[in-house]
């Protein structure tokens, strides 16, 4: 499957946001996310892909977490990233029961990530897409990631950029030869 054409059913993208739900549930009372039974699943939800699951309470970020590269199949990750998110996000403490139907839960599913080659950031700035990149910077161990939806808030590129290099723990004005920048797509569930 190529880019974010995943031909999901409405069917389909209401069960992930019925296992995410079910998997932070699952978490408030045994501490793990929900096992997943793939064999009972439709072929889309069995596709390997990478996820963020972003969890909201009353319009406000309660929890987000995701994968950048496809490891396992949709489901999995989605399952395994609403627990994160709502039990592992460091901003937050833990989801507590009497909030899990209040959340709001929106799945982004991400396309591969591909390259950007760009020799300096004026080259870069000119090769983003606002409003449909989502960007990750690599420098050395450093690593950071901003979805599409970002641009929402920060719909400037070379502020989105500057904010996320400082996201990676770089610092805003930062380059270097060995800086690798790549982008993705998603598609949203919500």
């Amino acid at each position: 499957m190529s880019s974010t054409d995943l031909s999901l059913t409405p069917e389909e993208r209401r069960r992930l946001i019925e296992l995410a739900r079910e998997a932070i549930r699952h978490g408030v009372r045994h501490g793990s996310p929900t096992p997943v039974d793939l064999a009972s699943l439709p072929p889309a939800l069995r596709q390997p892909r990478a996820t963020f699951v972003t969890l909201e309470e009353d319009g406000q970020l309660r929890g987000c977490i995701g994968s950048l590269e496809a490891r396992r199949p949709l489901a999995e990750d989605v399952v395994n990233n609403a627990f994160a998110a709502a039990f592992g996000d460091p901003r937050f403490p833990a989801v507590r029961e009497d909030e899990i139907d209040r959340l709001k839960i929106h799945i982004a599913i991400l396309s591969p990530l591909e390259a950007i080659r760009a020799d300096s950031e004026a080259e870069l700035l000119e090769k983003i897409r606002p409003g449909v990149d989502g960007l990750v910077i690599e420098e050395g161990a450093l690593r950071g990631t901003f979805l599409p939806a970002v641009w929402r808030s920060i719909p400037d590129k070379q502020a989105f950029l500057r904010h996320l290099k400082v996201k990676a723990g770089l610092p805003p004005d930062y380059w270097s030869d060995t800086i690798k920048i790549y982008r993705y797509t998603t598609q949203v569930i919500e």
